[in-house]
C-alpha cells in the first residue's frame, strides 16, 4: 500500500516544502483537491455530510492543481498527483485534455486524473458547462480526451462534442490513469470502466463492501484482469499501523491523510508543525507497516 498526503485547505505557499518532506519520508502521492469558486449562496446542500454543510469554507484555497502538481513536481523526484477530485464536467473537454498533457510532460509524466462528476450548479454555471447529463457527458469527455491524448489526427462526432481532424501535442508519453470518485452506483460503475476508483470517508466495513461492488462492476464490464486501482482516505474508525493494515488488507492501494490531523496540527499552522508531524506520521505508521 502507498501512502498519500492530502494537501486540502494548506496554503499554497507551503505546497513545495510539504511535498519534498513528504517525498523524504516515505510517502508516494500527494492528494489535490479541486473547486473553481464559492457561492456566496448554494442553491443545494451538500451531499457528503449529514447536515449539508461543505467540509470547506469559502476562504479554504484551492489554487489549481495542475500548476500545483507542476510546482511540485520540479522540487521532486519520485512523488506522483492526483485530484480527489477534480470536477470534470464543469470543464471543456479540449482544454482540460490539454492542460492535463502539459502537466504530465512538465512533471515527468507523475500525474493521474481523479475524476468527480460534481454536486454545485452554480460551478458548472460558472464554467459555462451544463449541469445537467453531467455523468453521461463526463464518459464522453473521457472519450474525447484519449483520442487527444495519442498524438495523432483524431475526429469525434458524439452527442455532446463533434470535431473534424485534429491534432494536439504535446502528449503523454505514457496513458494517463483516469480514476472516479463517488460512491453511488454509477459513479462505482464508471469508476470499472476506467483505471480506478477513490474512495470518501468511510468506516472499514462501509469501504470493504464499497471495493466488492466496485470490483464485481469490472468484472462485469469484462475488465477484472486488468490493472485497477483502489485509492481513498483514512477510514474514520481505523487508526495507527493495525488500522492502516486493515486499510490494506480489504484492498486499498493508495490511502491518504492529513498527518496533521493526527497530532493535533492546525491547517493554518507555521510549515515547520507541518513537516514535523509528516516526520512523525513516518515514524510512527509509514516505518510499521
Amino acid at each position: 500500500m502507498q501512502f498519500g498526503m492530502s494537501i486540502a485547505f494548506t496554503d499554497p505557499a507551503d505546497y513545495v516544502p510539504l511535498a519534498v518532506a513528504a517525498e523524504e519520508n516515505g510517502f508516494s502521492a500527494i492528494t489535490l483537491p479541486d473547486h473553481l469558486i464559492y457561492p456566496q449562496q448554494l442553491s443545494v446542500p451538500y451531499p457528503y455530510t449529514e447536515d449539508g454543510v461543505p467540509r470547506f469554507a469559502p476562504d479554504d484555497p484551492f489554487p489549481d492543481p495542475w500548476v500545483s502538481a507542476v510546482a511540485m513536481a520540479t522540487a521532486t523526484r519520485k512523488l506522483w498527483f492526483y485530484t480527489s477530485v477534480f470536477v470534470l464536467p464543469a470543464r471543456n473537454p479540449v482544454h482540460v485534455a490539454k492542460i492535463l498533457a502539459s502537466a504530465a510532460c512538465l512533471s515527468g509524466n507523475r500525474i493521474a486524473l481523479g475524476a468527480g462528476m460534481g454536486w454545485m450548479p452554480e460551478e458548472f454555471r460558472i464554467g459555462e458547462q451544463p449541469f445537467e447529463q453531467r455523468g453521461k457527458r463526463a464518459d464522453e469527455m473521457i472519450e474525447v480526451m484519449r483520442k487527444l491524448w495519442s498524438g495523432e489526427w483524431v475526429e469525434h462526432h458524439g452527442e455532446f462534442y463533434d470535431f473534424a481532424p485534429v491534432k494536439m501535442r504535446p502528449v503523454p508519453a505514457t496513458p494517463i490513469p483516469i480514476y472516479v470518485g463517488g460512491f453511488s452506483k454509477p459513479a462505482l460503475r464508471r469508476a470499472a470502466r476506467n483505471d480506478g476508483w477513490i474512495s470518501d470517508l468511510h468506516t472499514l466495513k462501509e469501504l470493504e463492501a464499497l471495493i466488492k461492488e466496485v470490483r464485481a462492476y469490472r468484472a462485469e464490464a469484462g475488465r477484472a484482469s486488468e490493472p485497477f486501482r483502489i485509492l481513498g482516505f483514512s477510514c474514520s474508525d481505523a487508526w495507527g499501523p493495525h488500522g492502516f493494515r486493515a486499510m490494506r488488507d480489504i484492498g486499498l492501494d493508495v490511502v491518504s491523510t492529513m498527518p496533521g490531523a493526527f497530532y493535533g496540527v492546525d491547517m493554518k499552522a507555521p510549515v515547520a508543525q507541518k513537516i514535523d508531524a509528516i516526520k512523525r506520521f513516518a515514524d510512527d505508521v509509514i516505518a510499521k507497516i
